[in-house]
């Protein structure tokens, strides 16, 4: 295998592995602990399989167009079999010209395919080489540039003194917030600007391979690395993202929420096709209509070369975008048809509608998910939507004031899809408890709770089921509904509203204050990546979260399920749609695919991939293979110890009912204030959850362990807020430092962490910064959560027991189990790097919870039933720090 440098003895098992599995067309689950190079070893095996595999089928084909040049001067292969009648009783004659003509059409074809290949490869490679083509592109921008601005100036130049005309624009900038009309439920094919060339633009996808990832910055890291490799030269790679991450119209950029970016990207297309269609009819139009000026298929026919020549990352990409005035966005999907590698997150891959949007086809390619430990969660969580009260009400009230203003201007149609839209908010409001006309903020809800129903169950009891949520969802798909009343709410939402009457005046001064009012009583909602891109949801157009919420109720099968949660006003309630069996949407994914590799750098316990996602999907257990590798660190670099008991004998066991007991805590106090003195640098402690991580502090604090703690460690707490994070961070490494540069009495730091929370995943405590984690206890989710009850039971009825536990039994363990793996992989980053872990609970040493640890973790963990002998190991280990060979 090509490699930038010698390899581990662990990298190249990993990559026989993979090209292993990649040949068989295998379903593949592969660990590597982070620190072995899993990215390098998974870009070398995969490319490398991919690069032969080319070949191959390059040879094959020249075998196949050398026969077939032999059999149009003789005999193919076929007709020299003696003859005989085919089964249908046809004459040897007959067969033969049938097998013959089949055999010219497939040679002719191969021909092609060589020929479009070689004309593809050659025109990359010129212009790999000849930089005067790139320049003459980048000279026409340039003078297409200059004569548009001349153009414009001559327009205004013209326009001066045209008063009327101005004031006349104004009315007719309220044009666009104006619904077209909707002719029919029967989607239409529009013909119209790029789609007329679709036919000629449908290009031959190669095989290739898909990788996603979880984050854009995980993506890059890997383009970069692919960048390093030996294949960084050669390799045909495009990295696609969502509209936030490649938009290069800072028009656009500037809306900030995902949804109304993707809208107001949609509209302008839809503006170009329709202004072409209006200048064909020869119409006049009075409302200028906004079309994005990079959306030019020239410009992103040029963008796609250069991204086809050179591996880039998004940024890259997003600066070659703004450089060649096209749209990174469109113009790195026109290049998907010829990569050999497409580097996307998981949402566009994982997520149908989104991945046939993209024009991602996995007929025979090959897929690799990496950082997959949570796949499962994932899958769920793309296809589950919550809305809240707020939002149900907020989206009533704007669009009954929509309609009521243009309500003469609009069509029948139109008027009678709002009205089932409306119909619908009414009653969805109602499950909740509440009235849609009144502030939702000031609604109390008599009944608190949650509720679990199955689909159709809702339909009936909100009676709704005499809607046809298919056509209402692609009216609002088909009509931008969400985009108009954005538009709206961002008219006469503000304070400068200029409108006509006092009647409606006082109307949209209503609106004003009930969205103020919305904003002010904040809701409960999912977790968004960015919290100021919620508010602006939730005040913009909350209709676009509702949509989702249909589409959610329109997929569902059996496996789907409504939360009703009913929190103390109808606007803190929420309903939320939950997917309960992932394998549903996976499937395809497997089913398609030559082969699919799931790979993570702590992929234990990988019982629930096998059961849950694969053998749910439909996959044959014989096409399964696993893959885990040990670790580059030399035995002696990490020390994992589960410990039984405390320094007075208490036995250490944090279940919910023992944890909050005075003497637990205060062991678990008298353990740290040990180890913090013998361990230097940084130590970094794990609690099952904030609370309880707030519960300990709170009596620390009280009994006088904190300041013994802080006489050794600074101590830093992690933040409940993401944007906090980097800022603790930082500060913990900057005291580690300073503490190891110049001595003293404190010794570094101690980050007290939650399981699952931001320091978890995804942060490196390589060297100083994580000299010993600590496990406070087994991290299990919380047992009363309907959501987790309802998946206990749907995975009882629908799974076998395991090794006579129930299904429901295993899941918790592994849910904790894989909690576990992830924050005690946070220390141990590189080959030279060493640690100490500690599982404080004696539950960890069952066998099987013990066999759920990562295999170069469990092949070195000592149990120790007594405080002394773990403190005795720990402190040989701080020789080893203070005194290094």
């Amino acid at each position: 295998f090509p490699f930038p440098y010698t390899p581990y003895r662990i990298q190249e098992q990993f990559m026989e592995a993979l090209y292993g599995a990649l040949e068989a067309g295998r379903v593949g689950i592969f660990e590597s602990p982070t620190g072995t190079g899993k990215s390098l070893s998974l870009i070398c095996g995969a490319l490398s399989w991919l690069r032969d595999w080319e070949e191959k089928r390059r040879q094959e084909q020249a075998r196949l167009l050398a026969l077939g040049a032999v059999g149009q001067d003789g005999l193919t292969p076929q007709q020299a079999r003696p003859g005989s009648a085919d089964t249908a009783g046809e004459p040897d004659w007959v067969t033969a010209f049938v097998q013959k003509k089949e055999e010219r059409d497939m040679v002719n074809r191969l021909k092609e395919e060589q020929i479009r290949r070689k004309k593809q490869e050659d025109y990359l490679e010129k212009i790999r080489h000849n930089v005067q083509l790139k320049y003459a592109a980048k000279r026409k921008r340039c003078e297409e540039d200059e004569a548009k601005r001349l153009l414009q100036l001559s327009k205004e130049a013209l326009s001066q003194g045209a008063g009327e005309g101005v004031l006349d624009q104004l009315d007719h900038n309220e044009e666009e917030l104006i619904l077209a009309e909707y002719e029919s439920d029967d989607e239409k094919k529009v013909v119209s600007g790029l789609e007329e060339d679709d036919d000629d633009l449908e290009e031959e996808h190669v095989t290739k391979i898909y990788y996603c990832s979880r984050t854009h910055s995980q993506l890059s890291q890997f383009v970069r690395e692919v960048q390093k490799s030996p294949f960084g030269k050669d390799t045909r790679l495009v990295s696609l993202g969502s509209r936030q991450n490649l938009c290069v119209n800072e028009e656009v950029r500037r809306l900030g929420a995902l949804q109304l970016i993707n809208d107001r990207c949609m509209e302008m297309q839809k503006n170009k096709h329709e202004k072409k269609s209006d200048e064909n009819e020869g119409k006049k139009r009075c409302a200028s209509r906004t079309v994005c000026p990079f959306y030019s298929y020239e410009q992103m026919q040029f963008l796609r070369d250069e991204v086809l020549v050179e591996v880039k990352d998004i940024e890259q990409l997003v600066s070659l975008g703004r450089e060649t005035k096209a749209c990174a966005y469109y113009g790195s999907r026109f290049a998907i048809p010829a990569a050999q590698l497409v580097v996307l997150p998981y949402q566009m891959l994982l997520h149908e509608p989104t991945r046939i949007a993209a024009g991602i086809k996995l007929k025979d390619q090959v897929v690799i998910i990496d950082e997959a430990h949570n796949l499962i969660d994932t899958i769920t969580c793309i296809h589950s939507v919550e809305v809240s009260g707020s939002q149900l009400c907020c989206a009533h009230s704007q669009l009954s004031q929509y309609m009521e203003r243009y309500r003469k201007r609009l069509k029948a149609k139109n008027l009678m899809y709002m009205k089932q839209i409306l119909y619908l908010l009414e009653q969805f409001v109602a499950m909740l408890g509440g009235n849609v006309n009144q502030n939702p903020g000031c609604q109390a809800v008599s009944q608190t709770g949650t509720v679990l129903k199955s689909i159709n169950d809702f339909l009936f009891q909100s009676r709704i089921d005499n809607i046809n949520l298919f056509k209402v969802q692609r009216y609002c798909k088909k009509s931008l509904i969400s985009r108009k009343l954005f538009g709206f709410v961002e008219r006469y939402g503000g304070s400068a509203s200029a409108v006509k009457t006092n009647k409606e005046n006082q109307k949209l001064a209503g609106l004003q204050n009930f969205l103020l009012s919305l904003q002010q009583g904040s809701d409960k909602e999912g977790d968004p990546p960015v919290e100021a891109e919620h508010d602006q949801l939730r005040t913009a157009s909350p209709l676009m979260q509702i949509e989702g919420f249909l589409s959610a109720l329109t997929n569902a099968n059996q496996d789907g399920r409504v939360i009703l949660n009913k929190q103390g006003t109808v606007g803190q309630s929420s309903l939320k749609f939950l997917l309960l069996n992932p394998a549903v949407h996976f499937a395809k994914v497997v089913e398609e695919c030559r082969a699919v590799i799931i790979a993570g750098g702590t992929m234990q316990p990988v019982a629930d991939f096998r059961e849950q996602l694969l053998c749910c999907a439909g996959v044959d257990p014989a096409r399964i293979v696993e893959f885990s590798c040990g670790h580059v660190i030399p035995p002696e670099n990490i020390l994992p110890i589960i410990l039984c008991s405390g320094p007075s004998n208490q036995q250490l066991e944090f279940t919910y009912q023992t944890r909050d007991l005075p003497q637990m805590m205060d062991e678990t106090g008298r353990i740290l204030c040990n180890l913090c003195n013998v361990i230097p640098g940084g130590v970094v402690c794990f609690f099952p959850s904030y609370e309880y991580e707030k519960q300990v502090y709170g009596h620390w604090e009280k009994t006088g362990l904190l300041s013994r703690l802080a006489a050794k460690k600074k101590i830093f707490q992690e933040p409940k807020k993401a944007n906090q994070v980097e800022h603790v961070l930082v500060e913990y490494a900057k005291c580690i430092k300073r503490c190891s540069q110049t001595g003293g009495h404190m010794t570094g730091a101690l980050l007290l962490s939650v399981v699952g929370g931001k320091m978890s995943e995804g942060i490196n405590f390589s060297d100083d910064l994580g000299r010993c984690v600590i496990m406070v206890g087994m991290p299990y989710p919380n047992i009363k959560s309907p959501e987790l009850q309802e998946k206990m039971t749907w995975l009882d009825k629908t799974m076998p027991r395991a090794a006579g536990q129930t299904p429901s039994r295993v899941l918790m363990e592994n849910l904790c189990m894989k909690a576990v793996n992830q924050s005690i992989g946070r220390a141990i980053r590189h080959q030279k790097d060493f640690a100490s872990i500690l599982l404080l609970d004696h539950r960890y040493a069952r066998p099987a919870i013990f066999n759920k640890l990562p295999q170069w973790i469990r092949e070195r963990t000592q149990v120790k039933p007594a405080f002394g002998s773990a403190f005795a190991e720990l402190r040989k280990v701080r020789t080893r720090i203070l005194c290094p060979a």
